[in-house]
């Protein structure tokens, strides 16, 4: 995309960045006897999930999000970890501070994840140097791999970083960005998932090029309003801007009823809604918390407040639980209750499968079948009964 600068009209240069196999890498920074091994982050029994793993457990078809057991036939040698999410994120704001000395304009994407607006500078080989420098500086200041990515906008980066990896570099020259993606499969596009490449396959799409030449009519056709979105990715076109970086602290919400209540099941029931419609947005923010605080206001307008240092998790099964016992340690003077509020604070950025180190594969299944419904449809539209309150 072009835009304009004084009347003159200069190319975007957008710079991505992503730390390569960011957990395991982590723990092969702490204990460097692990470098070289198959190793997997994720729930240490075998109803867990893989949250993360090494390139050499990746060999063998291990990918995130995978049940455990399967990881484990696939792979029989990995050793599993169950993941330290104070020291990742120690890690990530590491390497934060190091890119926000070096960068104006930058966007933190996730915990493992960022991208950087370079537009301006002198000339695009200049950025790609200036780039390739501040790659060596993460490496060297923070000891991690990372691999990145040079383009005229964020989606040819971001699959650049990716074709990249691991540990590597690529820069896609202003005018060849359709033709850099072009020959790579579907599913090297974001946000192509399996339902959505396996209904093109059927189609007879495989490659981005196929895809590309497909009218965006017929694509809204099968896919609605994400048809067009599929084929702008596959031409190449994205003028989605760098969202400068700032960190949430916490996020909040609070319910004043209509008519002061007793009703135990109508306040846990409130509980449930508040706090599932909180997580879901904890979710699709990609953050994690490790606090959470309930607040209970009477009648009286006596207002109390109680909070608890939890894991960092954005589980929603693991939040209602800890929302209901909180609530129950806090609701001791049994009279009516005007107004009762959830707030999660200590926020860090990360990957929703990041809180499923003890999730089982059919609660993770369960959440990510909720999350595409409440996407799709609205969050007020579906939530869990109040027996996962009590379980």
């Amino acid at each position: 995309m072009l835009r304009e600068n004084n009347g003159k009209r200069f190319e975007r240069a957008i710079l991505h960045l992503d730390l390569d196999a960011f957990f395991a890498s982590v723990e092969c920074l702490r204990n460097h006897k692990l470098r070289g091994k198959p190793l997997i982050i994720g729930g240490t029994s075998s109803r867990g999930v893989v949250s993360s793993c090494s390139y050499e457990a990746r060999r063998f078809g291990v990918r995130s999000a995978m049940p455990m057991k399967l990881a484990l036939r696939l792979c029989p040698d990995a050793l599993v970890l169950r993941g330290d999410m104070e020291l990742y994120s120690k890690c990530s704001k590491l390497v934060t501070s190091i890119i926000a000395e070096e960068v104006p304009l930058f966007e933190k994407a996730s915990i493992d994840e960022f991208y950087a607006d370079l537009s301006g500078m002198d000339k695009y080989v200049g950025c790609w140097q200036w780039s390739q420098e501040l790659r060596q500086k993460v490496m060297k200041e923070s000891g991690l791999p990372i691999s990145i990515g040079l383009s005229s906008n964020k989606l040819i980066s971001k699959v650049g970083t990716s074709e990249a990896k691991p540990n590597g570099a690529q820069l896609v020259q202003v005018g060849t960005e359709k033709s850099f993606i072009a020959p790579l499969s579907i599913r090297k596009i974001p946000s192509i998932g399996k339902a959505t490449a396996r209904k093109l396959q059927l189609m007879g799409v495989k490659t981005v090029q196929t895809l590309s030449e497909i009218p965006p009519r017929l694509l809204e056709r099968e896919f609605g309003k994400h048809g067009y979105a599929l084929w702008r990715k596959a031409n190449a076109i994205d003028d989605s801007p760098v969202v400068p970086y700032s960190e949430q602290i916490s996020m909040s919400t609070e319910r004043t009823f209509q008519k002061d209540t007793i009703d135990m099941r109508f306040l846990k029931a409130m509980l449930t809604n508040m706090t599932s419609r909180l997580a879901f947005d904890l979710r699709c923010k990609q953050q994690l918390t490790s606090c959470i605080t309930i607040k209970i206001r009477y009648t009286d307008f006596n207002t109390y407040t109680k909070q608890r240092k939890i894991p960092y998790t954005a589980s929603e099964q693991e939040l209602l639980n800890y929302a209901q016992g909180i609530f129950e340690q806090l609701y001791q003077r049994r009279q009516l209750v005007r107004l009762i509020g959830v707030r999660f604070s200590s926020l860090v950025h990360g990957h929703t499968q990041m809180s499923l180190f003890d999730d089982k594969e059919k609660d993770a299944r369960l959440q990510q079948a909720m999350d595409r419904v409440r996407s799709r449809f609205g969050s007020h539209l579906i939530t869990r009964g109040n027996d996962s309150m009590t379980q």
